[in-house]
């Protein structure tokens, strides 16, 4: 079975990194508010979309049921490519996920969205034997828990192993090559990492 893929000069928007960043803290602040809109969700936007999509971002969050990107950001159909699994987890299928929104949608801006008490991160804290296909996800985060021991992290090596975890996640995007780590040297594309709070409903844009 062939698979079409859309062309970027065909599918990309004009929209910069900063408009598209812009646009998800604003649909943010509506949702922790209270005043979500629920934009781009009638019957009209769906028929649009028969004929393709044009994202403006990619987030790739983790799997939890507490985080839907689509309605923490405040965002509707086809305004986000959403990639989810346990922890954010980068493996070859979310990474040519990704690569195919940044390059053949022209997606100007990817999200690598963590949040507290991350379940899969937390599992990387305790550390311990896991089943079946859970010891894929702890090889992936113990490095940052690694990491966040040897800072001397320790007094709040949860919080400061999930936001390591995005800040890893992020570099090894910004140098993978060769699609995404050309897109951010030419300034087309920004990758950022960025926490979800439980409590407040409002996302944190990390440093």
């Amino acid at each position: 079975m062939a698979i079409i893929m859309a062309s970027a000069s065909e599918e990309e928007s004009s929209i910069t990194p900063e408009l598209a960043l812009q646009k998800l803290i604003d649909g943010n602040l509506r949702y922790a508010s209270g005043n979500a809109s629920h934009p781009n969700q009638s019957l009209e936007r769906r028929a649009e979309l028969v004929s393709g999509q044009h994202p403006f971002a990619v987030i790739l969050g983790c799997s939890d049921s507490r985080i839907p990107p689509e309605l923490i950001f405040d965002q509707g159909l086809g305004d986000v490519f959403v990639i989810r699994t346990a922890g954010e987890v980068v493996d070859n299928a979310s990474l040519a996920s990704i690569e195919y929104a940044v390059d053949h949608l022209g997606v100007p801006l990817v999200m690598v969205l963590g949040h507290d008490s991350c379940g899969a991160v937390t599992a990387a804290v305790k550390g311990g034997e896991v089943e079946g296909h859970l010891g894929s996800l702890m090889d992936f985060i113990s490095p940052s828990v690694n990491q966040a021991r040897e800072m001397g992290q320790e007094g709040d090596l949860l919080n400061s192993s999930i936001d390591n975890n995005v800040h890893n996640i992020v570099e090894a995007l910004e140098n993978s090559q060769p699609i995404l780590s050309e897109k951010v040297e030419r300034e087309e594309l920004m990758i950022l990492g960025a926490r979800y709070h439980l409590d407040s409903g409002l996302v944190e844009i990390l440093e």
